[in-house]
């Protein structure tokens, strides 16, 4: 029995995904749990496994489509299994996801045939296909590049962002010179010829943004834009939160960080402060019912935010456990749909960087964000006497429409007061 690949939901809010890239071929066999094909969401772009062994068969969206989630973009066959049909499987959606083009009910139309038709804004309708449905040669003998396909003229080689801009600015991909290896047309390329002051004359290079920026500048820029944001500051003593780490030794080697203590001290807070954990939704407020604290992350494709997922049940050697196979994954690029889904509060950390202060900017469908610098020894009056400590300032980043300023305080002062006695956990 077939088995469905279809475009998960890895987000309460998300509505459709792009398909980066396949890593198995239509006719390919696969074994369930490998690699399958790799897409970007809202928040990141993640690899996906295979939910079965088999061959891979009726593929549906090439590297550049937009899909609707849940919508079925291919087939894994069990051994001996034929493929069924495709005439009568989303050909309108596919039509839609190709550049619009329209397919009439009867006869179907080839994966490949629907892609070259999007590529040349191709109305499908207008094609009379030889067989029971559209393939690649009857669209060719209606754009009558048959002969020059055959001398060996193909269609332009392009980046799937490429792609996608040309098709969102109705522009002709074929007319494009490309600047990529073997003449491929490049983000770059599109921009250029849209604009043929890009890049400006004082601009030595270009840098193509990876599918991870892309995704974290729209969501940011969506999240500024439409979130009213208040900043509150507040240093901290960090002499306890120091101890604290020296003398912790876990098992097995592991080591302890400042974000393992950090995570477990301020789900303790938002324990006592639920709104700090919930979300503004369509003019209320949604409290959630589970801690999932997510960890900015540095990358070399961009910034992500891996899950910690239930932090106030965990223990501190859970939250390192955790925090260790998540920031390595987000580093060697193999996030799974399950690492980026759930977050209900952010912890950005940027100590490690030298950075006294700064203020975060919340994630999309959260409350608020902590954003902390990195300890240093200040001379503070104790007492009526200067003292050096190890000092640390704290930002609360907060969405007002959650968050006023007093409920904000009194979370920050709830945090500050474990990081500055974090025995209290155990009262």
């Amino acid at each position: 029995m077939s088995t469905n690949v279809i475009m998960p939901a890895l987000g309460m809010s998300q509505e459709k995904g792009t398909l980066l890239q396949w890593f198995v071929t239509e006719g390919q066999s696969v074994i369930k749990g490998e690699r399958l094909m790799e897409i970007e969401t809202d928040k990141v772009a993640v690899e996906l496994e295979a939910p079965a062994s088999g061959t891979l068969a009726n593929v549906t969206a090439v590297p550049g489509d937009v899909i609707p989630v849940g919508e079925t973009i291919a087939l894994i066959l069990s051994a001996g299994e034929p493929p069924p049909d495709r005439r009568e499987r989303g050909r309108d959606a596919t039509a839609d996801r190709l550049g619009g083009s329209r397919l009439a009910p009867n006869p179907g139309v080839s994966p490949l045939a629907a892609r070259i038709a999007a590529e040349h804004n191709l109305d499908l309708t207008k094609v009379k296909p030889r067989g029971d449905r559209i393939e690649k040669a009857d669209v060719l003998a209606h754009l009558k590049v048959g002969d020059a396909l055959s001398e060996g003229l193909r269609l332009p080689r392009a980046s799937p962002s490429a792609r996608r801009i040309a098709r969102e600015r109705g522009l002709e991909i074929r007319s494009i010179q490309g600047s990529g290896p073997g003449g491929a047309v490049l983000r770059k390329d599109v921009l250029a010829w849209e604009d043929p002051s890009f890049p400006p004359e004082t601009a030595t290079d270009v840098i193509s943004a990876s599918p991870t920026q892309r995704v974290m500048a729209e969501r940011m820029t969506e999240s500024w834009t439409t979130t009213p944001h208040f900043f509150l500051f507040r240093d901290v003593s960090a002499a306890r939160l120091v101890s604290w780490r020296e003398r912790t030794r876990l098992p097995d080697g592991l080591k302890v960080t400042y974000n393992d203590l950090l995570v477990k001290l301020v789900a303790a807070a938002l324990l006592k402060h639920p709104l700090a954990n919930a979300e503004w939704r369509q003019g209320k407020i949604l409290l959630r019912s589970e801690i999932n604290i997510c960890l900015a992350v540095a990358t070399e494709a961009g910034l992500v935010a891996p899950v910690i997922h239930r932090a106030d049940c965990l223990s501190l050697r859970e939250v390192a456990i955790q925090r260790q196979d998540v920031v390595q994954r987000a580093q060697a690029g193999k996030l799974r749909p399950a690492d980026v889904q759930g977050g209900t509060f952010t912890l950005s950390n940027l100590g490690m960087y030298g950075v006294d202060a700064f203020a975060a900017i919340i994630n999309p469908h959260q409350a608020a964000i902590l954003a902390v610098g990195h300890i240093t020894e200040r001379v503070v009056a104790k007492l009526g006497r200067p003292e050096i400590t190890p000092m640390m300032t704290l930002c609360l980043c907060c969405d007002h429409r959650v968050l006023d300023g007093a409920r904000g305080a009194e979370f920050l002062a709830t945090t500050a007061g474990l990081i500055e006695e974090p025995l209290s956990l155990l009262d």
